[in-house]
């Protein structure tokens, strides 16, 4: 039986950035998707990417998962590591990456090319890069905080693209090449 071919369960919940998506299956979490242009969309998606799929009330171990999503989206320091997610359909260069996205903290960035040196690998920054774009758990595997050189934003493949990416960042107080976060500032002095 393929991943696509078993039973998967899936729920929508409501973040900061907008409804969200859940999917399992007796494995772990299968997928994580973002916000689309409309709830319609996302369903048709996950159903052509999951043709067993159905709605389901989520598991305890599923709705911590989505407690814990709900809760960093609203700003909340949250490390969502404990999630078991199904790695089967994954190859062990993009499950490297994305234990290695795992580790950056909320609030905290690091480049593709920092990603790359790492995994032992320098040079494979486009790689990592790739294998981010491909990522099917945003959110618990944090791409959003991998940015390219210079603390550019980089690309970001999930619905909304750099603008979601940037809204992720700004809702954590992420530091962006080593400048304190938005929610890190002074604030104006006073004309009182």
């Amino acid at each position: 039986m393929t991943a696509d071919s078993e039973p998967h369960g899936f729920t929508l919940f409501a973040t900061a950035i907008g409804p969200c998506a859940l999917v399992w299956n007796g494995h772990g979490i299968a997928a994580v998707r973002l916000p689309e242009q409309s709830e319609g969309r996302m369903l048709s998606r996950l159903h052509r990417q999951f043709p067993q799929l159905e709605a389901a009330a989520p598991s305890q171990t599923m709705l911590q998962a989505v407690q814990g999503m709900v809760a960093l989206l609203e700003g909340e320091a949250r490390d969502l590591r404990f999630c078991a997610l199904d790695l089967r359909r994954t190859t062990p260069f993009h499950r490297r990456v994305y234990a290695a996205a795992q580790d950056i903290l909320p609030g905290k960035t690091k480049t593709y090319g920092e990603i790359a040196a790492l995994l032992g690998e320098p040079g494979s920054a486009r790689a990592v890069g790739q294998a981010l774009g491909h990522n099917p758990f945003p959110i618990i595997v944090p791409c959003h905080r991998v940015l390219a050189s210079g603390a550019q934003s980089g690309g970001f493949s999930a619905p909304g693209g750099v603008s979601t990416k940037l809204r992720m960042l700004l809702i954590e107080g992420a530091e962006i090449g080593g400048a304190p976060g938005l929610f890190d500032r002074e604030p104006p002095p006073s004309t009182h």
